[in-house]
């Protein structure tokens, strides 16, 4: 007896795509709240003169599929038939087996017979083939619009690379900002001028700045929240936290390192990846050394080590910030810095009640999420986020947005008491080669201009104002921070 079956096949599509029966798309599937990367994807597929495949790819629960159902929403919403449009969740263990040809047969012959249609291809990766055959749709059917998503990056680029160059686009879908945390939970939110950037602060004055902190105050009491549990949307709207991290651990971590990496990879031993995955969790903003973790960890290679780095962070599990040459001063040794791809990632698995409470531990978690919030807002332009350390004392600027031909942003994250900064510190020297010089503070009275030898002045912000302001300027359209 077949495993997979015409009948089977087809009982499975009918079952996720009920819009086929109804005419519209079941709203606690779609969800009322939109992430920015629903946009952008839009965008995408309606640029019918430059035709290409949209892949979403990002961490487990970040709202990937929600997107997909948000945009069947929308094209339902114009008009489109819905038996033009199919939903096919790859992780299905029946389509797992089946593969495209007989899922789409199955579709063809039974629902929809032509091929001006959209498929929505659900965790893709998981289907044999898949990069091949996204090729083949692309090539065959100029009349198709597909959508993909993914968890596991490390395939998608590879695919991208191999079979999509020139034919799909894929589209970053980080974890949540504070600002589209915010939104989502319906805070009382501040009411800014809409063309607020950032550094446009140092020419206002000092009332519109003190207005501004003002509105920004009201969301500083939900910015530790946000730092526990904010990065997924269903987590953010859950009323246990607890609950909530466990979830993240079993779904956002575990499924990764002991099902989606060991299976692409041919890992055989999953313990090791984990093992050097806590260590990442413990070091997450500092500067990390490939033979210090070796030797930690003891019995693992230095190769190993660097592979699963790559996996990981190819996995959307950690970034690695690598070092910015600035203003002539010769770069120490190359050695990158890591960090978990969200803060909340952190905190759940470390599992640690005194984190928040920490100011060593808080200076990392504050560090990782800005790090995260200018690495999600750069990702599609010509530029690197990464470090400066050198010079003679081999002093260190923490995140540096690296534009090509344009000066550089630089940012310091002080998150304590004080945040003092020095005149002989790196960003006080740098400044002036700057467009723009920002210390991340702690407490919203530290907020304003900061005067240097330099004659330039640098922007001093608090955390969760930072924050916001970058999704808002996103949700704005601004294209950076400067």
């Amino acid at each position: 007896m077949a495993i997979t079956s015409m009948e089977g096949i087809l009982k499975v599509l009918t079952a996720y795509n009920q819009w086929w029966k109804t005419g519209i798309m079941n709203p606690k599937l779609s969800k009322s709240y939109k992430r920015f990367a629903f946009f952008e994807a839009m965008k995408r597929l309606e640029q019918k003169d430059l035709r290409r495949i949209v892949v979403l790819t990002g961490a487990r629960r970040v709202g990937k599929t929600t997107i997909q159902y948000q945009m069947i929403e929308e094209l339902l919403s114009r008009g489109v038939a819905p038996q033009k449009i199919v939903y096919i969740s790859m992780d299905h263990p029946m389509l797992k087996l089946a593969g495209f040809n007989e899922i789409l047969e199955c579709y063809h012959e039974n629902i929809y017979a032509e091929q001006d249609c959209y498929y929505f291809f659900d965790e893709v990766q998981y289907a044999q083939d898949w990069d091949k055959w996204l090729k083949l749709i692309y090539d065959t059917q100029p009349d198709t619009q597909v959508v993909a998503t993914g968890s596991a990056s490390p395939a998608l680029m590879k695919g991208h690379q191999e079979s999509g160059a020139g034919r799909w686009t894929v589209i970053q879908v980080p974890t949540m900002s504070f600002y589209e945390y915010c939104e989502l939970l319906g805070l009382d939110r501040p009411d800014l001028p809409q063309n607020l950037k950032i550094t446009s602060l140092p020419y206002r004055t000092q009332q519109e700045r003190a207005h501004v902190m003002v509105q920004l105050s009201k969301v500083q009491n939900h910015f530790n929240r946000y730092l526990t549990v904010g990065g997924f949307p269903e987590l953010a709207l859950s009323t246990n936290d607890l609950m909530a991290q466990q979830i993240m651990r079993e779904d956002v971590v575990d499924k990764v390192l002991k099902r989606d990496l060991p299976a692409l990879y041919n890992i055989r031993n999953a313990i090791e990846l984990e093992r050097i995955f806590l260590y990442l969790c413990n070091v997450s903003s500092e500067i990390v050394s490939i033979e210090a973790i070796a030797k930690e960890l003891g019995g693992v290679s230095r190769p190993t080590v660097e592979n699963y780095i790559r996996y990981l962070e190819s996995a959307n599990l950690i970034y690695q910030s690598w070092p910015v040459n600035m203003g002539g001063k010769k770069v120490l040794k190359a050695r990158p810095k890591i960090y978990i791809a969200d803060a909340a990632i952190r905190n759940a698995v470390l599992m640690d009640d005194s984190l928040l409470t920490d100011p060593v531990e808080m200076g990392k978690i504050v560090e990782t999420a800005v790090y995260k919030h200018v690495a999600a807002f750069y990702y599609q332009k010509a530029t690197s986020v990464g470090y400066f350390r050198g010079g003679r004392k081999g002093k260190e600027i923490d995140i540096v947005v690296d534009y090509p031909n344009v000066k550089n942003i630089l940012i310091e994250v002080k998150y304590r008491e004080g945040a003092p900064i020095s005149d002989d510190d790196a960003i006080s020297e740098l400044c002036g080669e700057a467009s723009a010089a920002i210390v991340v503070t702690k407490n919203a009275s530290d907020f304003g201009m900061h005067k240097t030898k330099s004659g330039k002045d640098m922007i001093r912000i608090p955390a969760f104002a930072f924050l916001y302001l970058l999704g808002y300027a996103e949700k704005n359209g601004y294209k950076g921070i400067e």
